[in-house]
């Protein structure tokens, strides 16, 4: 039976640190770092992050903003709105909740985002950055809390088999580069990957984000793997659930994350490792 690695405890665990950090930080600097979190319109899934986010900043020390603006805001108005931020060297992080209502173009939106502050890790120079191993930017939160999530196994990742099912911007592909950097092979697969089996039953660390409930199966899966389900979705009753069949799969892996209180708790965490590193890079 695998091992659950409890995101919870860990991403709690990392709070802690930080708490210490960003206290350090204060103490050195006279103020504490700062957050600003857009969010555009009435999404319930969106106001459920942005309050976990503001949360997070409250537990570790952090001062967060909230800009809650109506879906029938003007684009340009919270284009002006980011170009204010970016201007306010008292604001170190800039965070715009996706997605955005119709009407707003998140492709326009993102890079108007100063990269120094862009504590997603979405723009260009961000993702530019990790591609070129640059540990000066800023990268995606989600990613970097698989990568916390993987590295807690004490599994070496020398020479591993990875398999990334999902190719996102905001997740499949960053997390095949951070992979890369460990040394993994890694092999990417989506939605137009013949026979997916084939590929995941040769993987020795499967990540998968891709959004289909219960997609990847026990006989997909390596006996041994590390399996980190990145999915959120709901059952046929209602219930969370991921992208990986838990019941099915976690007999087979060594290790597993659960959904919930997998992935999402280290996504919050990295935000706020993030807004204290934009904010680090703000005051020199």
């Amino acid at each position: 039976m695998g091992k659950i690695i409890d995101g919870k405890a860990i991403a709690t665990a990392l709070q802690e640190r930080l708490k210490e950090q960003v206290a350090y930080f204060a103490m050195t600097v006279g103020r504490k770092p700062k957050l600003a979190v857009i969010m555009v319109g009435e999404d319930p899934a969106s106001a459920i992050y942005v309050r976990n986010k503001i949360r997070a900043c409250e537990a570790v020390g952090v001062t967060s903003e909230a800009y809650k603006l109506a879906e029938s805001t003007e684009p340009a108005y919270l284009e002006n709105l980011i170009r204010k931020l970016n201007a306010d060297n008292s604001v170190d992080g800039i965070l715009v909740q996706l997605p955005l209502p119709l009407g707003f173009n998140a492709k326009k939106i993102i890079p108007l985002i100063d990269p120094k502050k862009d504590v997603d890790g979405f723009s260009q120079m961000n993702i530019g950055s990790l591609l070129l191993d640059d540990k000066k930017g800023l990268y995606s939160c989600t990613p970097l809390g698989i990568m916390q999530l993987i590295l807690s196994t004490g599994v070496d990742l020398t020479g591993k088999h990875a398999v990334v099912v999902g190719r996102s911007n905001e997740v499949g592909k960053p997390v095949a580069l951070m992979l890369l950097q460990h040394n993994a092979t890694v092999t990417i697969c989506h939605s137009k990957t013949k026979d997916l089996g084939e590929f995941t039953r040769t993987a020795d660390v499967l990540v998968v984000a891709v959004g289909q409930k219960k997609l990847i199966k026990g006989d997909m899966v390596k006996d041994g793997a590390v399996v980190i389900d990145v999915g959120i979705n709901c059952d046929e009753n209602g219930k969370l659930c991921g992208d990986v069949d838990f019941e099915s799969v976690e007999p087979k892996a060594s290790f597993i994350t659960p959904v919930p209180g997998g992935v999402g708790p280290m996504t919050i965490a990295m935000l706020m490792a993030n807004t204290l590193k934009a904010a680090k890079g703000n005051v020199q």
